[in-house]
């Protein structure tokens, strides 16, 4: 996964990692500030032997031999025989068992000393078992378990080489380092959830989602804008931003599909409702009407009109009336200000839409503008929810797919190909929205060459 990409994923989920990052550090707080601190006192011992008459053969390997003992003695500190007697010399509220699992008892590999550790809320207490452990040790092994050579010399000797004495400082907790500890932990916690989020929420996030999702062609990413409700025309009102631009690049990428200088037909829908299709449409048809080619661009959303309401324009008689007679088609074409944008609006809500559209008075609407403009744009309800962007496209020349990024999932996406198809209708090309404008400086505007880039979640 690319550097750029996980970096988006963590800025769209920066909220999520910020919070759980702050959790592991105020959690690593608590824990140190109610847990009781526990002192470690340390002594250590060591195993000699020495050769005598009868077992000089026996010690030869003098060395090999004290770490085989110092070994066995580690086995045995844990036990009641040595623990016992030091619960009821240093007369300690635990037994043998629960006093064992506060020490620590090891012999490093291929030596003979054996380091013991005790653990305790007391620091002097914790001093005084260790070196009563090591003493109860030393005094077992000296009266019980030492062999003697033939004059009654002692073989194996058990000394102190390092007297536990009181820690000064407490080994757990640690404050500073606990609480660096949760904020790490509580990070990488936080990153880990939102690159699980990306991996398995099925939205498309990168046009390389959408190259993996399908075969129909990108035609290009537009810059997400967060007041695009209040400015919805960005191509009118704002020309000059990068916005603007992204919408001229879609314009260029269109016209390579309508390479035989016939009227330029298609249909604009997405999978869901909200994924920028109509913003999409009007913005499209002003930037190829700011080229100089003549457009008409049809509000044939009769189930929940908007376009009219962007342009700023009446829907009180539109396409509905005209293709049930009420109307004729020069009294509900508008033109829109100076340009070469005409305008048809919906008009009545009618009870039949899907019936309307696929009518041969809808047949015969297309023919005839097809005669006088050179781009005719159907602005069609989502294809997910209704059918009328299918029954629409069997009057185009396809159909023009809005993908909203962080929103459409890919199975939402090859669904509405797949309805498309299966109707019928050539998908010509997508167009993703609320990309970012980090994302689209990658494309140079243009979207000719793609490239692996995150896009934004948007709004």
């Amino acid at each position: 996964m690319h550097f750029r990409r996980v970096s988006r994923i963590a800025t769209i989920n920066l909220t999520l990692i910020l919070t759980l990052t702050l959790l592991g550090g105020l959690s690593a707080a608590g824990l140190a500030f109610f847990t009781p601190a526990t002192y470690v006192a340390k002594t250590q011992l060591y195993v000699t032997a020495s050769s005598g008459g009868a077992s000089t053969n026996e010690l030869a390997q003098g060395a090999t031999y004290s770490s085989q003992i110092a070994n066995s003695y580690v086995e045995m500190v844990s036990t009641g025989i040595v623990l016992d007697p030091v619960v009821d010399q240093l007369d300690l509220d635990v037994d043998s068992a629960e006093l064992a699992e506060r020490l620590h008892v090891y012999c490093p590999q291929g030596s003979s000393s054996i380091d013991l550790s005790v653990e305790d809320t007391d620091p002097a207490r914790a001093a005084e078992i260790a070196n009563s452990v090591a003493d109860i040790l030393k005094g077992l092994v000296s009266e019980k378990l030492e062999s003697k050579g033939p004059n009654g010399q002692r073989l194996v000797h058990l000394t102190t080489t390092d007297v536990a004495s009181a820690p000064s400082t407490p080994e757990n907790p640690k404050p500073v380092l606990d609480i660096l500890s949760g904020l790490v932990i509580g990070l990488l916690s936080g990153i880990g959830l939102a690159l699980l989020r990306f991996t398995f929420d099925g939205r498309i996030r990168s046009l390389a989602d959408v190259q993996e999702s399908t075969v129909v062609p990108l035609l290009g990413g537009i810059l997400d804008d967060p007041t695009v409700e209040e400015n919805p025309l960005t191509v009118h009102a704002n020309p000059a931003s990068p916005r603007a631009e992204s919408f001229r690049a879609l314009r260029t990428n269109l016209r390579f599909l309508n390479t035989d200088n016939e009227t330029g037909c298609y249909v604009v829908s997405s999978a869901n409702p909200g994924e920028g299709k109509s913003v999409t449409s009007v913005n499209m048809a002003l930037s190829l009407a700011e080229a100089g080619a003549r457009v008409v661009l049809i509000e044939a959303d009769l189930r929940l009109p908007k376009v009219h309401e962007y342009l700023g324009v009446e829907s009180s008689s539109g396409l509905s009336d005209l293709l049930v007679g009420r109307a004729d088609l020069e009294d509900v074409l508008e033109r829109w200000g100076r340009s070469t944008l005409y305008f048809l609006s919906a008009g009545k809500i009618p009870p039949n839409p899907s019936e309307l559209l696929g009518s041969n008075e809808m047949k015969r609407l297309v023919s005839t503008l097809r005669e006088t403009f050179d781009y005719v744009i159907f602005d069609a309800p989502p294809i997910l929810a209704v059918t009328d962007a299918a029954v629409i496209g069997h009057h185009t020349e396809g159909a023009l797919m809005v993908v909203a990024a962080g929103m459409t999932k890919k199975s939402e996406l090859t669904g509405a190909i797949s309805a498309l198809d299966q109707a019928g209708v050539n998908v010509r090309g997508i167009v993703v929205t609320r990309m970012t404008q980090g994302d689209a400086a990658g494309y140079g505007y243009g979207t000719y060459v793609y490239s692996n880039q995150t896009i934004s979640a948007g709004n």
